[in-house]
């Protein structure tokens, strides 16, 4: 019987990571209530944290980001209306056509270079003729995951602002990943989260809570927020032993962030000099994405030497860094995914030995 391969490092995603010791003692330790009821005192805790570091009069505990996002484009929208967004958004890509399926709406792509759409394309991308479906809000990403991790300027969110305003339009963003931003940036959360309506942040990736994202905006409209979490099974009754976690995440994680991104540097140095292919101008934070043939048989070689990552289509594979990917750990892995190219790797065993 053969042994189980130890794992080097799992690049797979940052969701991967476990609780700390710090997150099963705060766990173990919990204040808990009915959170359905709004009365479970560690949820409301995380909540008014959230809303303190983003600027935003009140927050809500869900399960996941998919469902804070699909919660906050039900406020914004209604049924038969648009939802202008970048290309490869998050809300259209991976959160399975539940704008449609719940919200009735539909996405108006704009062109998203490294991830950045420019104010002047959303401005172009706004419906008003009776002949087509009105637009209903726009969403932003950022980090952009599908771009490689990359950051929308502050500038550019300004000017976005200042389209949505001028159109009397929400504006929504999907901070799955906006603490990577803000640590990359060097600025405060609340410097990117001022210019939106509502705001998701997920717990569960950079930051490494086991479970849990928050959806940020008016007091009003978390209240709403609160029947859509409920129409989509996300009360989650005595949540307070997973909030208690989030809130060490919320605590803890962002100093550990700018380690994230340096080691990212580093692994896709080694990548490029090894001969993949590898745009280092997306490089910015914690995600890289490589392009190689045969993507998924080279995943398939490598999780056999104890690396783990992604293949994302059958030529792009992802590999995303988080806090307990050590020093030690990176640079085994490398050494693992550097010893043949990726066209190598992508070959048959029997053909790579001769």
């Amino acid at each position: 019987m053969t042994a189980p391969v130890s794992v080097l490092a799992d690049f797979r995603s940052d969701t991967v990571t476990t609780p700390t010791p710090e997150m099963r003692q705060a766990m173990a330790q919990a204040a808990v209530g009915d959170d359905v009821y709004g009365e479970d005192p560690t949820v409301n805790a995380l909540q008014t944290e959230l809303a303190r570091l983003t600027g935003f009069e009140a927050g809500l505990f869900m399960p996941s980001g998919t469902m804070t996002n699909q919660v906050a484009i039900a406020l914004h929208t209604r049924r038969g209306e648009e939802v202008v967004c970048a290309e490869g958004s998050h809300i259209y890509e991976w959160e399975l056509g539940m704008m449609a399926a719940f919200s009735g709406v539909v996405p108006r792509f704009v062109p998203a270079p490294l991830g950045v759409p420019d104010p002047g394309d959303i401005r172009l991308a706004v419906r008003r003729s009776i002949h087509q479906s009105p637009t209903g809000m726009i969403s932003l990403e950022n980090t952009h995951n599908k771009a490689g991790g990359t950051i929308i300027p502050l500038d550019v969110l300004a000017a976005i602002r200042n389209v949505a305003q001028e159109e009397g339009l929400p504006l929504h963003l999907d901070g799955a990943r906006v603490f990577n931003a803000a640590a990359a940036l060097g600025v405060p959360l609340r410097e990117i989260t001022r210019h939106f309506d509502t705001v998701s942040i997920c717990l569960s990736k950079g930051l490494g809570a086991p479970v849990g994202s928050v959806l940020l905006g008016s007091a009003a409209a978390m209240k709403q927020a609160h029947r859509y979490r409920k129409m989509m099974g996300g009360g989650m009754r005595q949540a307070g032993v997973l909030a208690a976690a989030a809130l060490v995440a919320v605590r803890d994680g962002p100093a550990r962030l700018a380690q994230d991104h340096r080691r990212t540097q580093q692994l896709a140095r080694a990548l490029v000099d090894a001969g993949f292919n590898v745009d280092l101008r997306a490089v910015q934070t914690n995600i890289i994405y490589a392009r190689m043939p045969q993507a998924q048989a080279c995943v398939d070689a490598w999780a056999a030497r104890g690396v783990l990552a992604s293949a994302l289509g059958p030529d792009s594979v992802r590999f995303v860094l988080h806090h307990q990917v050590t020093d030690d750990g990176l640079e085994a892995a490398i050494r693992v995914l550097t010893a043949q190219s990726p066209e190598q790797e992508s070959k048959p065993a029997s053909t790579m030995s001769r």
